[in-house]
């Protein structure tokens, strides 16, 4: 009996195991939207942090945080959505 209580306990802590697509992708406002931008970031640092904030189609405010990459493309890494009326 104890083996089958381990047994089941392990797939259920396995199953919470999963991979999930963490990667950001770009959406209707967001700078590299429909590819990289055509000007090169020359002056800043590879690793500099570039904020963008914008409203989406239903008009709520998104912040976007990027990272200038090394070849001087950016990585879009977080997105954040700002209720209009916070709970």
């Amino acid at each position: 009996m104890k083996a089958l209580i381990s047994a089941v306990l392990g797939a259920v802590f396995l199953a919470g195991c999963t991979t999930v697509d963490s990667e950001v992708h770009p959406i209707p406002g967001s700078i590299t939207y429909g590819g990289q931008p055509r000007t090169k970031l020359t002056k800043s640092p590879p690793g500099s942090v570039i904020k963008n904030s914008f409203y989406n189609s239903s008009g709520t405010k998104v912040l976007e945080t990027y990272v200038l990459q090394p070849d001087r493309t950016l990585k879009l890494t977080r997105r954040e959505v700002i209720p209009d009326f916070p709970l």
